[in-house]
């Protein structure tokens, strides 16, 4: 068997590899819990294999430290500060040269670039203290085009072998690109890579877009756009641009959808005769279902990650609280208990945890529940902090927050589920809000 395991990747795909033999991770890391003190991380210089290396070498190194120190469980040592050298990927490991500058983790890797526009990315990962390799070593090959996504996959590979938690680095968002005055604001459909490198916007801003979300493939984007004059959602493929309305012979508001576990059909609110109702409609034959009858409006519906139920948002009760019921309709059972109202419930891809926002005397939260409603964390608070998703583990969200007065913008961030680790994420100068996080790239 080869020394590497090997991800062959063809011109702009990736195929990802098993991870390793090993059952649990060497270092455990309560990720759901968070870390105060960070663990020292070490990334030597990657080596150039070839003599058009060296920029990807870099390059992939920065992506790899910066996705590791982002998630606040990683401390870099930097490189000016190593004593050890790594002149081959091969190389006996001095491990006396990184304990001296109280590294914990060393991860080694090196890279060559043919003339052929391929890219190979070879990296092996050590813990210091027992002066042990942690896994097998993982090479990539692909386009050069996708040195970040490989950079990416390996820093996924880095953070599930130290954290025993699956990576969500190698992953994208798409979003609500904002621009002008607050009164006026012109709104434009936008997708990024989960660290907002790699922006591309989807359409044009002559219509109000809402809410956009990702399919399960990662490939396909359901969306809310006013272009018709009244909300009705479209459903579009990235790959080819093509979008279509979902429900084309419908005369009635149609919003907030999302898509099924298994990408086969979409769950969405529809107002008819001044009633809001749930809905599921068949992808295939585009048959809506109606799921809620309650004289109320039900809205932001989120299905668990098995597709048995769905949680929703109902005034039901005489303001937003949150609902959970079976997938194909039923009696829904209020699962928000605590002050103030609740909304935009969504379902934890690991199916432990629906996150929410929380409005309560004036200020805005993301907090977190068990699905039985027990256990409410609030994560969060400002002024105005709406919309969570989930990254593909369900160990981090993103979400928007709107800064007060009339030059008041929406900007995503991110937080951990400790509430410690908090970042903006950067959109290329847009302002931007709905984001909607995807699974793993495939």
């Amino acid at each position: 068997m080869s020394r590497f395991q090997t991800i062959i990747a063809l011109l702009l795909a990736l195929v990802a590899a098993p991870l390793g033999a090993q059952e649990r991770p060497v270092i455990e890391i309560d990720v759901s819990g968070g870390v105060i003190e960070p663990m020292n991380i070490a990334l030597a210089r990657f080596v150039p294999e070839t003599p058009d290396a060296g920029d990807y070498a870099a390059n992939i190194a920065s992506v790899i430290t910066s996705d590791l120190t982002g998630t606040g469980l990683f401390r870099e040592i930097p490189q000016e500060a190593h004593i050890g050298r790594v002149e081959s990927i091969n190389a006996t490991i001095e491990f006396a040269d990184w304990r001296a500058i109280s590294a914990q983790i060393l991860v080694i890797g090196s890279v060559a670039a043919s003339a052929t526009g391929e890219l190979t990315v070879k990296f092996r990962l050590f813990d210091v203290v027992t002066q042990r390799p942690i896994g097998d070593g993982v090479q990539l090959a692909g386009s050069q085009l996708q040195w970040r996504r490989m950079a990416h996959k390996l820093a996924d590979t880095i953070y599930t072998r130290l954290t025993g938690q699956g990576g969500y680095f190698d992953s994208r968002v798409v979003f609500v690109a904002e621009n002008g005055p607050k009164d006026a604001r012109l709104k434009r459909l936008a997708v990024m890579d989960y660290d907002g490198a790699n922006l591309q916007f989807l359409t044009d801003d002559s219509a109000i877009v809402l809410a956009p979300r990702f399919a399960p493939n990662a490939r396909d984007v359901l969306y809310t756009s006013y272009e018709n004059g009244a909300p009705q959602v479209f459903l579009m493929n990235l790959d080819t641009g093509q979008r279509q309305v979902l429900l084309a012979d419908a005369l009635n508001m149609t919003f907030a959808p999302r898509f099924a576990p298994d990408g086969a059909s979409v769950v969405m609110s529809m107002e008819q005769g001044g009633n809001t109702d749930l809905y599921s409609v068949n992808l295939a034959t585009r048959e809506a279902t109606r799921l809620t009858t309650d004289g109320s409006i039900d809205t932001a519906p989120s299905y668990a990650p098995d597709g048995s139920r769905i949680a929703f948002e109902s005034d039901r009760s005489g303001g937003q609280q949150i609902y959970v019921m079976p997938a194909g309709g039923g009696e829904a059972v209020r699962i928000s208990n605590g002050e103030g109202r609740y909304a935009t419930p969504v379902w934890s891809p690991r199916g432990d945890l629906i996150a929410f926002t929380k409005i309560l005397a004036g200020r805005f939260h993301i907090g977190v529940m068990n699905v039985d409603g027990t256990g409410e964390r609030l994560l969060t608070e400002s002024f105005l902090d709406e919309a969570p998703t989930w990254a593909p583990n369900g160990r981090v969200l993103m979400f928007f927050r709107e800064t007060a007065g009339e030059n008041g913008a929406p900007q995503i961030f991110s937080v951990d589920l400790s509430g410690r680790t908090m970042r903006m994420v950067p959109t290329a100068g847009n302002f931007a809000s709905d984001p909607a996080w995807s699974g793993l790239l495939r």
